[in-house]
């Protein structure tokens, strides 16, 4: 038996049915843990603010007069932004331990909580030195604490070796050198030696190549094009990665090309620092950027009239007249020198005197 068909221009309650809720359909899922990229921007970030503070410490070390209470506003504002930088820090390394938590990785969380400190140092260093106008705390003490700080950098990433084979290791190996030479050079500027503006410019240097050598290091570990040929990045969490090779010659090349990356940086530095002192050069006159003491500076134009003078009353008549008396003085002392001589002759012979 056929079923029954409704007569035109009506409508079927009983078989209609409500149709499915539409799915919106998006072209692009975004997930932060899938895309490289991401991974790069807080190497980005952090090598862009170590530029900027190093580039603000070489400035501040060169001999450009400013006035003190401009000289103190820049102080206060760069304290706050080292602040600022600090916290960013402080704040990637929570994410970081989160996400380890999450995803159950022992090695993750315990490399975030060995990280962890030393932003907060940082933090407590330009915390104190902008409070340092109200605390009058001594600036060795400050620069002690500013050690330290560089101190705990370095022994974290020499300590660091969660995995043995990662070509990673080898980039945090270079980046010791800068971390090294922040430590010497805030050595120097605390023991309050009279070359503290050179330490001061060394340590802004320093600074500079840590902030391009971690932008290269975020590149290098997270750009797929960037990364060695045989090589890939193996993650376990957000902060717990490892560069591994496919064999013994692919690892050998990738840490060849991290020793040639890092030579090119240091070439870059040698390029930066001339083109910057001969800019300083040529702005204080040619002097290396000295400071010419107004207080010592005499004029010499009374110096010249009196020479010009003197050589316009010169003549050679002159000359030749004070070399005559000198000759004609020396003619009479032989002559009366040979007339003693003729006398005492005379006398010894019995001639030169005559008896009664």
């Amino acid at each position: 038996m056929s079923s029954q068909q409704p007569p035109p221009g009506s409508f079927d309650f009983d078989s209609w049915k409500p149709n499915p809720k539409p799915k919106l359909i998006l072209p692009l899922r975004f997930n932060l843990h899938h895309l490289p990229n991401m991974s790069l921007l807080p190497f980005a970030f952090a090598g862009g603010g170590f530029i900027l503070i190093g580039a603000h410490e070489s400035l501040d070390a060169t001999l450009f007069s400013t006035p003190k209470s401009q000289s103190q506003s820049s102080s206060s504002f760069f304290f706050i932004s080292l602040s600022i930088f600090s916290s960013s820090f402080i704040l990637n390394s929570l994410i970081s331990l989160f996400d380890a938590t999450n995803s159950n990785d022992a090695v993750g969380t315990s490399l975030q909580l060995q990280l962890l400190p030393i932003p907060l140092i940082f933090l407590l260093f330009s915390l104190l030195s902008l409070l340092n106008t109200h605390l009058g705390l001594p600036s060795p003490l400050l620069s002690l604490l500013a050690t330290y700080a560089f101190v705990s950098e370095f022994l974290s990433f020499y300590l660091q070796r969660k995995d043995a084979g990662g070509v990673e290791n080898r980039y945090y190996d270079l980046l010791l050198v800068p971390i090294a030479a922040c430590v010497l050079c805030t050595c120097i500027e605390w023991s309050q030696s009279p070359s503290r503006n050179v330490a001061k410019l060394g340590r802004g240097i320093a600074l500079v190549l840590q902030g391009t050598w971690l932008v290269q290091i975020g590149i290098s570990l997270f750009a797929d094009s960037a990364v060695a040929e045989g090589c890939s990045l193996h993650r376990a969490s957000r902060g717990n990665y490892s560069l591994r090779c496919k064999g013994h010659p692919e690892y050998h090349r990738a840490r060849a090309i991290a020793t040639l990356q890092f030579n090119c940086h240091l070439a870059l530095m040698v390029v930066v620092v001339v083109a910057f002192y001969a800019l300083v050069c040529g702005r204080n006159g040619g002097n290396g950027g000295g400071r010419v003491d107004s207080a010592t500076y005499r004029p010499l134009g009374g110096e010249l009239r009196t020479m010009e003078n003197s050589a316009a009353n010169f003549t050679l008549d002159d000359d030749f007249d004070d070399d005559k008396d000198d000759v004609i003085k020396e003619g009479g002392g032989d002559n009366v020198a040979s007339e003693k001589a003729i006398v005492v002759e005379h006398g010894l012979n019995g001639h030169g005197s005559h008896h009664p």
